[in-house]
């Protein structure tokens, strides 16, 4: 595909969008369930309860949205803002129902409301944006670097959502819920801001760049009844897990996340109710640890290039998991009140958090790509609503899990101090709950294969395929075998001579790939 002309405006302009994703969800993370047992009087399990009924209405609207901005192209404001753009531009005044979730002093139901309203706005702006790298760009390293700008924005935005809660606590009392309010609003207008810097410097793959099988496919699309389009919403969206390198990818993702999930539910109680110190210093190890996150962002983008995802993956997923565990070792070996050590494991914990956070999301762009390969369109809307949709899933049952066993523990809702049992519930999540789950995203990247090689192999290839468009080009054997590997099927099954999508839903299944041959050691690196 030709592309534009990509400066340093175009990367920052795009990695600027994800303020709204990891400033609002960093925010969120670490404060909220500490905001919603301190100042609104709710439980453990009330709080929790609010995340997993937001979850409950992503099951329909995550997969809708994918499904929605991959065929919102065909339609009159689909054609003047674009199919993944006019969401993000509606999304623009919406954001600002962020800061209603976060006044003090109301009942669950507004809670749950406000909850729920700002989770369909998130959903609406983050499933298109999440699309925009893999429309205006096919190469590697370009991918690389937007995924690279994207995190390390991102990162910053978590600077802010670490300190900005506990200067406004110092500011206006640790008791006054308001310093909340304000962060919340700052969050806001920064989100408004960033996305009209990613309007204004971002496009859309032109339709004169689909290949003739993604035109077949969007007219055909014109000509379905509503049900045949709910339908074919159901095929699309379980047609994603039969794609095994998207299994990979999630299994991965799910991995590094969730653990961070499970981490940030109990870390700013692990500070207030085991460390027996202010929430301010909640704050400073978190802004720490997300100053860190933002250094290891930058240098995943040459360590990804250079190694590989997978391999990157696993060592800042060993890096995360030792700074969990030393949290509570510290405690255990009478050491927590040594504030340089806490600052120093805070410091190695965010270099494996940035790390874990950049991968996937770097990955990510690449798998539209083998899937146009398997099924011949370009879907990459599907993907990001189920990559939003097990996000939020994930997120909401562990946080509900964790909520559960801390009131199981005896934990007490707006008390200063909790009973014993408590901080060893706490120290028992951080660490290990933390690490069993960091374990199963290891194993799953041992046999995830894409990096900056294979890509490059499957992109000639796919290039060569969109040329002969029905037709399959002659191919060598070593880019038959990695072609192969990448997608899992034989080569004769590729560019929609499968059954998988909608589209393709007639035809014969691929048959089994008993047998890759051997790549070279170069190409089978990662």
């Amino acid at each position: 595909m030709k592309t534009r002309k990509i400066g340093l405006v175009n990367y920052l302009a795009y990695g600027s969008g994800d303020f709204l994703g990891a400033g609002t969800t960093a925010l969120t993370a670490a404060w909220l369930l500490y905001f919603y047992t301190t100042f609104c009087g709710l439980t453990p399990i009330e709080a929790t309860f609010i995340f997993a009924a937001a979850r409950v209405l992503d099951a329909a609207i995550s997969p809708l949205m994918g499904f929605l901005t991959d065929n919102f192209g065909s339609t009159r404001l689909g054609r003047r803002f674009g199919r993944r753009k006019f969401f993000i531009l509606l999304g623009i005044p919406c954001v600002f129902s962020y800061s209603l979730m976060w006044v003090g002093d109301m009942s669950f139901w507004y809670y749950l409301l406000t909850y729920l309203a700002f989770d369909m706005v998130y959903t609406m702006i983050l499933v298109p944006y999440e699309t925009l790298v893999p429309e205006m760009t096919d190469d590697f390293k370009q991918k690389t670097k937007f995924s690279g700008a994207r995190i390390s924005m991102a990162q910053m935005s978590a600077i802010l959502a670490s300190f900005l809660p506990g200067i406004l606590l110092t500011a206006f009392g640790k008791n006054n819920p308001i310093s909340f309010f304000y962060a919340s609003l700052v969050f806001s207008v920064l989100c408004a801001l960033m996305l009209v810097f990613v309007w204004c410097f971002t496009w859309e793959r032109p339709r004169e760049a689909w290949s003739g099988a993604a035109l077949r496919a969007e007219e055909q699309k014109k000509s379905l009844s509503f049900s045949q389009s709910m339908r074919r919403l159901t095929v699309e969206l379980s047609s994603t897990l039969r794609i095994r390198i998207f299994r990979q990818h999630l299994g991965m993702y799910l991995g590094g996340y969730i653990a961070q999930d499970v981490f940030n539910a109990v870390f700013t109680w692990y500070v207030v109710f085991v460390l027996m110190q202010e929430a301010s210093v909640a704050s400073n190890l978190l802004g720490t640890m997300a100053i860190f996150q933002f250094i290891a962002a930058i240098a995943m983008i040459p360590l990804c290039i250079r190694f590989g995802p997978a391999p990157s993956y696993r060592m800042v997923v060993v890096l995360f998991g030792l700074s969990s565990l030393s949290y509570a070792l510290l405690w255990y070996a009478g050491l927590s009140d040594v504030y340089a050590l806490l600052l120093l494991v805070s410091a190695a914990a965010g270099l494996g958090r940035g790390g874990i956070n950049y991968v996937p999301w770097n990955t990510y762009t690449y798998i539209a790509d083998v899937d146009e390969a398997i099924t011949g369109q370009r879907r990459e809307g599907i993907f990001a609503g189920i990559m939003t949709l097990t996000r939020k899933a994930s997120q909401a049952g562990a946080v509900m899990l964790v909520g559960i066993v801390m009131q199981t523990s005896g934990f007490v809702s707006g008390q200063s101090t909790q009973p014993e049992a408590v901080s060893h519930t706490i120290l028992l999540i951080l660490s290990c709950g933390t690490l069993i789950v960091l374990a199963c995203g290891f194993l799953i990247s041992l046999r995830f294969k894409l990096n900056l090689q294979t890509h490059r192999t499957l992109c000639e290839e796919t290039a060569r395929m969109r040329e002969s468009d029905r037709a399959m080009p002659d191919i060598t054997p070593q880019a038959r075998a990695t072609v192969e590997m990448l997608t899992g099927m034989p080569y004769e099954s590729l560019w929609g001579n499968n059954n998988i999508g909608y589209l393709n839903r007639n035809k014969p299944a691929a048959p089994s790939l008993e047998h890759v041959p051997a790549l070279n050691s170069t190409l089978n690196r990662g």
